[in-house]
Order: structure tokens, then sequence, then C-alpha cells
């Protein structure tokens, strides 16, 4: 197949997604006002709570069994490592720019974290539809894409609500920590003089030694009581850095529904009374699977999905001023150092024998190292209320410049597992 076929077939779907973007974009705006903030809420919380999960269960279900499992055994592991490289080169970019303490968790978490639930839901079904897809007949190519998908949005919500959410949570106590000490140590400063005096010894012995050593007693309580105050801050630092996981986020229900989905699929009792047209409860599983094909390419859901995309970059163009340096900095880690690094990844797993020679199942692995940061950081930051604007300003140029560079590696990708 020719490299001008695979752009072509690369191509055309990242082209639906820009226009259709662009438009949710611009009726999001004030002057036009269809795509309302409310409207955009509701229809984010359909997609999150009822969608996702159905889809996620119903494919999962679909597709899993014990030989296949064997073949998903390293996505997990890969998009640990997106994770993982994302975070470091995402490090380098804070220790080179400086930013502001309540940036530093979104950074790295912009660097670390892809968008690996919707985009792939938009893209994956649009490039089996095309006709130069390498990847087979399109039903086929649809029903194990989706399934991929799936899986991929599972786990990715995972770690993210598990990693990242921690990061922008302790940058924001940080930076919350940071002013507190700022003004205690003013205050201290200028108290220091009384206290000094105070700490001061007599010349002469004290007639009353129980006073005399309650007064070096006095003098020694300051010192005694920073270090136990710092010793316990550390501990508080700790707690909230790895005790205070948030459950709640980790088991998003896209998380839930890859858990039921596993469970069906690899318990052979229950996938048999679920799956199948003879199947006694079948109804349950055709439900999921209606409420899930939703998202087909075919129906309304990937163009309703898009224009809420869309909707949710407005944001950026309303928000304030961003340095340069770290808007190219997580575009060069994301559009450049990441997917060359998991060519390298991808490409020796293969050889080594890690995952098997499916052109469709390389291609998502490659393409989870090269799609824009997650959609949800943005939900993250509002939580804490640190870099809200920042980040909107990010997922801006970020999406604006996807359409090229997502055009590009597929094409790659696609000339590679081809």
């Amino acid at each position: 197949m020719g490299l001008l076929d695979l752009f072509i077939a690369s191509s055309i779907p990242v082209l639906k997604v820009l226009l259709i973007t662009g438009l949710g974009t611009f009726l999001a705006l004030d002057r036009v006002d269809i795509l309302r903030e409310d409207a955009r809420k509701h229809v984010n919380n359909v997609v999150f709570y009822v969608f996702n999960p159905a889809l996620v269960a119903s494919k999962l279900a679909e597709t899993v069994t014990d030989d296949s499992i064997v073949k998903l055994w390293f996505m997990p592991l890969n998009i640990l490592i997106t994770f993982i490289i994302g975070s470091i080169l995402g490090w380098i970019l804070v220790q080179l720019t400086r930013p502001p303490p309540h940036l530093r968790g979104l950074i790295v978490g912009c660097c670390a974290a892809g968008n690996l639930g919707n985009m792939f839901l938009i893209m994956i079904p649009a490039v089996c539809k095309e006709k130069g897809s390498p990847f087979g007949a399109p039903d086929v190519c649809q029903s194990y894409g989706l399934a991929y998908v799936s899986l991929s949005m599972a786990i990715g919500a995972i770690y993210l609500w598990s990693y990242v959410y921690n990061i922008v949570r302790a940058s924001a106590a940080g930076n919350t920590e940071e002013s507190t000490k700022h003004y205690i140590g003013k205050s201290s400063r200028e108290s220091s003089a009384a206290e000094l005096g105070s700490c001061i010894e007599p010349l002469l012995p004290s007639k009353e030694p129980l006073a005399s050593e309650h007064r070096v007693d006095q003098c020694a309580l300051p010192g005694t009581t920073q270090v136990e105050m710092e010793d316990s801050g550390n501990k508080q630092l700790l707690r909230k850095l790895l005790g205070n996981i948030n459950w709640k986020t980790i088991f998003a229900p896209s998380t839930i529904g890859a858990i039921v989905g596993f469970t069906i699929g690899l318990i052979p009792y229950i996938r048999k009374i679920m799956i199948g047209g003879d199947a006694p409860l079948h109804v349950i599983h055709d439900t999921a699977s209606l409420l899930g094909s939703f998202f087909d390419c075919r129906e309304g859901a990937i163009p309703t999905l898009t224009l809420i995309v869309g909707g949710n970059l407005l944001r950026g163009i309303q928000g304030s001023g961003m340095r340069k340096s770290i808007i190219f900095g997580i575009i060069f880690a994301r559009y450049i150092a990441l997917p060359l690094i998991g060519i390298f990844i991808v490409k020796g797993a293969l050889r080594l024998g890690f995952i098997p020679a499916d052109p469709l199942y390389q291609f998502v692995l490659l393409l989870q190292f090269a799609v824009p940061p997650a959609m949800n950081i943005g939900v993250i930051t509002q939580l804490f209320g640190a870099g809200e604007s920042e980040c909107s300003v990010i997922m801006l140029w970020a999406y604006a410049l996807a359409s090229i560079s997502l055009t590009l590696w597929s094409t790659l990708f696609m000339w590679l597992v081809a």
C-alpha cells in the first residue's frame, strides 16, 4: 500500500474531527450561544456516566476471552510507560522553564496523560471505515478496535485519576503552604527581637531555681517546637501524597465498566449465560451493546462528542496568557519526543514477542504515545482551582496542532505496521 494512500486514510478522519471541533467551538461562542455551558455539562455527564461504561463493558465482554487476554496484557504496561516517560519530560520542562509552583503539576500532567478515550473513540472507527486502511474488513476492524479502545479508556482513567489527580493536588497544596509559610515567616521576623530578649538568661543566679529552670525550658521550647512542627509537617505531606487517594475518582464509570466486561468475558459460566443470541440473559448484554453502539461512527454520538470537545476548548480562547516556552515544551514532549520513543518501545516489544503481529493492535499502542493531553486534566484543575485558565490555553494549542500531528504520525504508524 502506497504512502499517499495511507496519508489519505489517516488525514480524512482527522480532518472530520477538526471541522466538527471547530463547529463546536463556534456554537459555544457567546454571540452564537447554542452550545451553552450548561448544555455541555449535561452532555458530558451523560457520556461519562452512561455511554462510556456501557461501551467499555459490552465490547470487552464480546472480545475478551482466555486466549485474547494474552494479547492485551501489554497495553496496561504500554500506557504506564507513556505516563512515566511523559512525567520525566514534564519534570525536565519544569526545571528548564521554572513556572509558578501551582503550574508544575499541570505541566507534568499534560506531558504524562494523553487522551486515551474520546480521541480513540473518534479516530479508530473512522480509520477502520476508510478504503485505504490496512486493517482489513471495516466491521471486524471496528469490533476489535473498540475493544482495544475500551481497555485503553479504562486503564487511562485509572492512571489519570490516581496519578495526575494527586500531582495536581500536591502542586496546589504546595503553593498554599508556601504562601502560608511566607506569611508566618514575615510575622516571626517582626517578633524575633522580642523573642530573643525574653530568652536572655540573668547574670546573677535566681533565688527561685524552679522559676529559672522553667525559664530555660521556655528558651528551649521554640527550637524544640519548630523541629516537632517540621517533622509533623513532613508526615502530613507524606500522608497527602500517598494516603489520601480518592478511590471514587479512580473507579470511574468506565473503569467499573471494564471490570464488568472482563468478568463476563473471562468467566466461562457468566459468558455462556449472557453472550450470544441463545444465552438466557442476553437481553442484559444487548441493552449495554445498544447504549454502547451510540458511539458507532454511523450514529450521532461521535459528532456530538466532538462538538462538545470543541465547546470545551472555548475557554482557552478566552483564557489568560501563558508563557510560550511552556506551551512549546508540552507540544514538543507530546507530539515529537513521546511518539519517537513509542516507536522504539512498541517495535522492541514486537521483536521480543511481547505483542502479537496484529497491525490494528500495534497501531493503537503506537497512537497512545501521540495523542494530545487528556481533557479531564481541565476538570482536575477546576477541582483544586490551580491553573484553570492556563490549562485551557494549553489545551487550545495542543488540540489545534493535534490535527497536523495526528495525521503525520498516523500515516507513519500505518506504514510501520502494514
